[in-house]
């Protein structure tokens, strides 16, 4: 299969960018440092401008208030990234997968699969559970009990959806995720724990993204909820009964405890945690490896813990924070001493 060449003018057309410059053959996508002459560059982040006038690209993408600095041909965008990222999908090369089911696949008989579906190899379906129209399962995939998978979803490779899981349309599951597993659910009985049996599931929203090896626990009760367009990064763990609203985009390694739930068109950074049973609004950032211990009540960016800094300095912080409460004591006492 050849690959795909665009004019910068079909480019603008489709995306309704503006074009300056020579209308040029685009055969590609590549950074500022990278592109070559038949490939297409952005220009996204203010700290890059200084590549612009020694880049190799063919064509860039950038907004207006850059234009001059570029000599050749530009294809103007008020979000330059997001216009890089819809040309950079036109060169994306996708496996074709064919309908049907693999030999190898085991599929219980009281499951479903639309014909239009493609279940790949060694593939283990469970009783009850319907693949939809359009659905791609991958190689060693595992679809438990009662689960659902909408149209369009794809489960790229060995992802597990437990029991009781419903995907709804265009979700796409990258491999090692698990859906649907218990709940970390415990009681403490006469010095023993006891499990608590976690009898809901997990309902996605559609066009959510769930990251390789990031697991979301099905509810104990209700479900665990994912609303439409959330976008979950590798090796996340989200809690049971979590609810996440739409839009929302959580960074790797960050982890919701039990009950939590985040508002609509929030970021979570990388390593960030948020402790069980809080409500975090709409349109909050949380930063980096931040902690969230109590509940966040308005839209903002918020951040916890301390910056990086060498090791002797932090040290003789660290001493110092012993310090502060009886600091805050002799100032507060000193306050209220008479003039």
């Amino acid at each position: 299969m050849s690959a795909p060449v665009f004019a910068a003018s079909e480019l603008a057309q489709r995306f309704g960018l503006e074009l300056r410059g020579d209308d040029r053959a685009v055969h590609g996508v590549g950074t500022l440092a990278t592109a070559t002459a038949d490939q297409l560059g952005f220009l996204a982040n203010p700290r890059y401008r200084g590549q612009l006038a020694e880049t190799g690209a063919g064509v860039v993408v950038l907004r207006a208030d850059d234009a001059d600095a570029r000599a050749g041909t530009a294809l103007l965008a008020r979000d330059p990234y997001v216009a890089f990222a819809k040309i950079a999908a036109l060169f994306e090369r996708k496996p074709a997968r064919m309908a049907g089911i693999h030999p190898t696949a085991a599929v219980d008989p009281s499951a479903e699969v639309e014909p239009s579906a493609h279940v790949g190899p060694h593939v283990s379906i469970g009783a009850r559970s319907r693949i939809g129209a359009g659905a791609s399962i991958g190689p060693g995939c595992v679809i438990g009990e009662d689960c659902v998978i909408g149209e369009g979803c794809e489960l790229v490779a060995r992802a597990t959806l437990v029991t009781r899981v419903r995907l709804g349309k265009r979700v796409l599951v990258h491999p090692g995720a698990v859906l649907g597993a218990d709940g970390f659910g415990i009681a403490m009985d006469h010095g023993r724990w006891i499990k608590v049996p976690q009898l809901g599931g997990v309902m996605v929203g559609d066009d959510c993204e769930i990251g390789a090896n990031t697991s979301i626990d099905r509810g104990a009760l209700g479900d665990t909820v994912l609303e439409e367009d959330v976008r979950l990064d590798n090796q996340i763990q989200v809690g049971h009964n979590v609810r996440i609203g739409a839009h929302t985009a959580m960074a790797g390694c960050s982890a919701v405890a039990g009950s939590a739930v985040i508002g609509r068109h929030c970021l979570v950074g990388g390593g960030a945690g948020i402790l069980g049973h809080l409500e975090v609004c709409d349109r909050v950032v949380i930063t980096a490896m931040s902690l969230v211990t109590h509940s966040i009540r308005e839209p903002g960016e918020y951040s916890s813990g301390t910056p990086l800094m060498d090791n002797r300095s932090w040290r003789r912080s660290a001493a110092r924070f012993k310090q502060l409460d009886d600091i805050a004591r002799r100032s507060k006492a000193g306050d209220k001493d008479p003039e």
